[in-house]
Parts: structure tokens; sequence; C-alpha cells
């Protein structure tokens, strides 16, 4: 009786440990991270030099013209390159359920770095984590600002990804997302950190994080497919506002720096005699704010894909926009408090492709528009800050030609970028006057996925 009762007892230990070995082995499966990424090399050929990052691969556009003593325009000129900072490596990190939700994470990063002078170093890029319900997505970390629609942005060879006709930035962020049907409402809050606004101190995270108001984003999109006919449908409308301070505090020059001559009657010497200026410094309360929208679709076929993007922005220096605010007026000239007014911009571009396996052509094409200041600056020699506010218009055409083996792209394209230049602007700060640059940039790429 003894024996059997033994014989029982150590069945149910074994049939238990049995249990939470097989529960924990199952457990451990719903956590793991898969890696994927591609190796890729540019070599590009500029005819002009250019406005760029990382030793030209990001290009922006053609640098304006600039004259020798002999009327030679010293930034036209051939410039070759080939770079493969632009390699990366994803993690794509799967996990148990939470809160009733599917969990997944993502962290990306390549070799672009933060700066010029530390090219080649690592950069995080994507870092993230998704709770997905049934019909509700919430995403916390950083990833695309959402004025970069990821149904509907050019597909370009180019790094620049169609920039700066299409917004390009990625912010630390809080997205919900919610579904009905074929609807899906987006609401986002953002901060900023590798992409930011433009001011008195340079680009900087910091004119935003003084206002203590997030970067604020609300957008529609409606999707629709067929997988009988293959035919895809997005069509995405949203709206943005930020609001960014500044400064916090202004000096106020009472009395300036003077120079004179005192002459010493006893022997007729002359001094110098400088009196330095006196300033004082005061807290200000100054704001400036801006409004966007974007409105884009895409349309996918069995054999071709076209897209097509509208985008209205004030203020939109940080997603990479000729923009940023200048100088309305003097609020309070004891104080030297100033008020300010938005740049505004408006972008147009459209892109068509052929959806081979094997062989893909296809052609982009945008403009982007300068429409000066929001309001009208109490003087044109305001101070103004931003990127790209000398520009009036921007334009760039990049056809394509891809070649897809397995694992290995081969990929190149042509992109022809021409910017008109203010020498003068009016009381809008758009520019006028303007003289006009090109540059055509040959672009071949080599990927590697895995």
């Amino acid at each position: 009786m003894k024996k059997s009762l033994l014989l029982v007892i150590v069945a149910g230990l074994l049939s238990c440990y049995t249990a939470m070995a097989q529960e924990k082995k199952e457990e451990e499966k719903k956590f793991g991270i898969s890696f994927s990424g591609y190796v890729k090399n540019d070599f590009f050929l500029d005819t002009r030099q250019t406005v760029a990052v990382r030793e030209g691969h990001f290009l922006l556009w053609p640098v304006r013209e600039v004259l020798d003593e002999n009327g030679v325009d010293i930034n036209e000129g051939y410039n070759l390159n080939m770079l493969a900072v632009q390699s990366r490596l994803s993690g794509k990190i799967t996990g148990p359920d939470a809160f009733g939700a599917k969990t997944s994470g993502l962290i990306e990063a390549d070799f672009f770095a933060q700066a010029d002078d530390n090219i080649n170093l690592l950069r995080l890029r994507h870092a993230y984590l998704k709770l997905n319900w049934t019909n509700t997505e919430l995403l916390a970390g950083q990833y695309w600002n959402p004025l970069f629609v990821t149904g509907c942005f050019p597909g370009v060879v180019s790094f620049n990804t169609g920039t700066p006709i299409q917004s390009f930035a990625r912010n630390p962020q809080i997205r919900l997302t919610q579904k009905f049907g074929n609807f899906s409402v987006i609401a986002a809050i953002l901060s900023q950190r590798d992409y930011a606004s433009r001011g008195l101190l340079g680009p900087s995270s910091s004119y935003l994080r003084n206002s203590a108001i997030p970067d604020l984003h609300f957008q529609i999109h409606y999707a629709a497919s067929n997988d009988e006919t293959g035919i895809s449908y997005l069509l995405a409308v949203g709206v943005a506002y930020k609001s960014i301070v500044p400064r916090l505090s202004s000096t106020v020059t009472i009395s300036p720096e003077t120079t004179e001559v005192v002459l010493n009657l006893e022997d007729t010497t002359a001094v110098i005699v400088t009196t330095p200026a006196v300033k004082e410094t005061y807290a200000v309360d100054e704001k400036v704010s801006g409004l966007s929208f974007v409105l884009c679709q895409t349309l996918k076929m069995k054999s071709f894909t076209f897209k097509l993007q509208y985008r209205y922005g004030e203020n939109l220096a940080d997603v990479l926009a000729p923009s940023g605010f200048a100088v309305l007026d003097v609020v309070d000239p004891a104080t030297g408090e100033l008020s300010y007014t938005p740049l505004r911009s408006q972008t147009v571009w459209g892109e068509i492709h052929t959806n081979g396996k094997s062989l893909q052509v296809g052609v982009f094409g945008g403009i982007v528009l300068n429409m000066g200041t929001k309001e009208t600056m109490s003087s044109a020699s305001n101070a103004v800050y931003g990127l790209a506010t000398d520009i009036e218009t921007l334009y760039r055409v990049a056809p394509r030609v891809v070649w897809n083996s397995e694992k290995v792209r081969f990929a190149l394209e042509l992109e022809y970028t021409s910017a008109s230049y203010g020498n003068d602007y009016d009381e809008n700060y758009k520019p006028a006057s303007t003289t006009t640059v090109a540059n055509l940039r040959t672009l071949l790429a080599a990927y590697y996925f895995f």
C-alpha cells in the first residue's frame, strides 16, 4: 500500500513537472526577436554643389549661385561620392499578450549617425512598442512623423525619399489608431529629437519643450482592397498643430557703448574714453504657432501604383521643409518682447511606377512653393529663422529603374532638382528677383537584403 502510494505521488510530481516545463516552453515561444535589414551602397555624381548632409548622401537642393570676380559661378561643377552608411538593421520583437492586447516592438538602426562629424556611427531610427486590440492600436516610442504617411510616400531610390517636397522626420510620440471598418482615425502627440524646429539657437528641441504643448496630429484614413482584382486604395487627410517658444528672455540696450576723445589741458594730450553699453534682461512671453494639412491617396493596381499628395505647412522646418518663422513686430519696446508669424509653403508631388517583381520603372515629380509669412511683417528687415527661407520655388523630377533578383537589387535614378533663390523680399518675406540653379544627380544603388 505504501509502495503504491509512493508511486502515485511520484507520478503526480512528474506530471506536474512535465506540465510546468511544457507551460514554460510555450511561454518562452511567445518571446523573441527576428532580425532583418539590408546592406546598401550608393554611388552618386552631382553636376553642382548641393545642400546635403552626410557628405552629400542626403540631398536636399542645389546651392545658390555665387559669382567670383570674373563672373564664374563657384558652385558650378561636378561632385562624386560613394557611401554605405544607409545600411540598416531591424529587430522585430514579439511577446505575450498584455492588457488583453497583442504586443510587439521594433528597434531599428543604421550607420547614418546624427551629424556629419560622427558619420558611420550607429544611430537610432525607430524604437517603439505596440499594443493591438481588435480595432485599436497604441504605439509609444520613436516612429515616423504622421505627416510622413506610411501608406503614401515616394518610392524613390534616393535616401531623401522626396525631401523637401515630402515631409521627412521621426519623432518620439504616443499614437492611437482606432478602426471603424474601412476607416481609421489617428491621434498623436509628438516631441522632437533628431528633427527639430529652428530658431535663435539653430535647430533645437528646446523651442517645443519650452512651449509645454506637444506637436499635435489628427488624421482620418480610408483604406479598401479587393483580393480578386488585386486593387487597393488609400485616401488620407490630416491636420497638425505646433506651438513653439522662440526664447525665454530679451536683452535690451538702454544706453549704447560710446567712445569720446578727452583733451588734457595741462599737457595737451588726448585720452580715448569708452563708456560700456548698459543692457537689461527681461523675461518675455513669446510663442509662434502653425497649422499644417496633408491630403494624399495611393491607388495600387496589379501592374502599376499611382500616388498623389498635397501639403500646406506653417513653420515646418522640423520635417525638412523650406519653412520657419519671422519677427512680426515689437510688442513691448521697454522689454523687447516680440510677436512672430509663421512662414507658409505648399507642396504637390505625384509618382507612378510599375509593380513587376524583377523589373520596375517609375518616375517621381513634385514642387514646393514659398508663400511667405502668414501676416505682413512690420519691416522687411525683421529677423527670419528657418530652413531655405530664401527659396521661392523648388521642383524635382526623378525617373528610376530597379532590377531585383532574389535578395539582390540594383537601382538607377536620375534626380533633377531646380531651385529659384530670391535676391530680395517683399513685406511677407516672399523671395523676389529670383535666380534659378539646378542639379542633376545620377545615383546607382546596390542592395543586399536579409
